[in-house]
């Protein structure tokens, strides 16, 4: 078999880790074998932050409706419910803008929706 020297190859890699795993603390940041595990291990912590994301924030704007649904005196399933038999179609994300930003409009949602489920 013969004889390979990885030179470029394993050089650019090491690199790439190192860049990767700037501002790191001590070997981390330093070492390419302990770089290389909390580089992976970050990447791995990112994925699934990327996800989690999503569910985050919808649990969230839902918190906002319901604070609001609150006020007007309504629970936020049967908001949500009557907001879908009025036929008004705004996502979870623009009600909660709506709640936070715009009382006086969520109020008139509100109202819509009470009226939908009367």
């Amino acid at each position: 078999m013969p004889r390979v020297k990885r030179s470029t190859k394993r050089t650019n890699f090491r690199k790439k880790t190192l860049a990767r795993a700037k501002g790191y603390f001590l070997t981390k940041s330093k070492l390419n074998r302990s770089a290389q595990e909390a580089v992976e291990k970050a990447l791995k912590y990112a994925f699934t932050g990327r996800r989690q994301k999503k569910r985050l924030f919808r649990s969230l704007w839902i918190v906002r409706i319901n604070a609001a649904c609150h006020l007007g005196g309504l629970s936020y399933s049967r908001f949500i419910s009557g907001i879908a038999k009025a036929g008004v179609e705004l996502n979870r994300k623009m009600l909660a803008d709506i709640a936070a930003n715009d009382a006086p409009a969520f109020a008139i949602l509100v109202e819509k929706a009470k009226a939908a489920l009367a």
